[in-house]
């Protein structure tokens, strides 16, 4: 049986999950405004996955004998200025979402349940891929600042990501 402190810690994760999936979406729009599809490509693919986090939580939770409790998602921010605004805001927020997840993996340490600990590794390995794709991302759009066609180059690349890969 889960514990009500981390029962309550993966219902707000879920929360947060979704709201992932919500600024992804929210970031494809743009890039979907400025043409740049493979961008687009690559935050839609970005959305799934958060989605796909979500549900693992809710799967968690289940057959752990606690119950899902949905809460209200934040609407994201809609007007971005550039691609690099866009990856700094995506970098900085899976840094925020690593320190969620260390947090739950720390109250489930005080908890003493090693089977949420368990599967929380996973999002621990999960969310160290998460900050390297969109620091490494944000790192050549920052290089690249000013220059149409390394942008135009970078666009097509992203737009080769398949879900299930990077």
């Amino acid at each position: 049986m889960i514990s009500k402190p981390v029962l309550d810690a993966m219902n707000n994760q879920g929360k947060h999950e979704l709201y992932s999936a919500y600024l992804y979406l929210s970031m494809a729009a743009y890039f979907e405004s400025e043409n740049l599809l493979g961008f687009a490509n690559w935050m839609y693919i970005q959305a799934g996955e958060e989605q796909e986090h979500a549900m693992k939580f809710f799967h968690h939770i289940y057959d752990r004998g606690g119950k899902v409790s949905l809460q209200a998602i934040d609407q994201p921010p809609v007007a971005f200025k550039s691609a690099e605004e866009i990856f700094k805001l995506s970098y900085e927020h899976e840094q925020k979402v690593t320190g969620l997840i260390n947090t739950i993996y720390q109250t489930a340490a005080v908890e003493k349940d090693v089977a949420s600990q368990v599967f929380l590794n996973w999002f621990i390995d999960e969310q160290v891929e998460e900050e390297k794709n969109a620091s490494q991302i944000l790192d050549l759009l920052t290089k690249i600042h000013g220059h149409v066609g390394a942008l135009y180059q970078l666009d097509h690349q992203l737009g080769k990501r398949k879900a299930g890969g990077d």
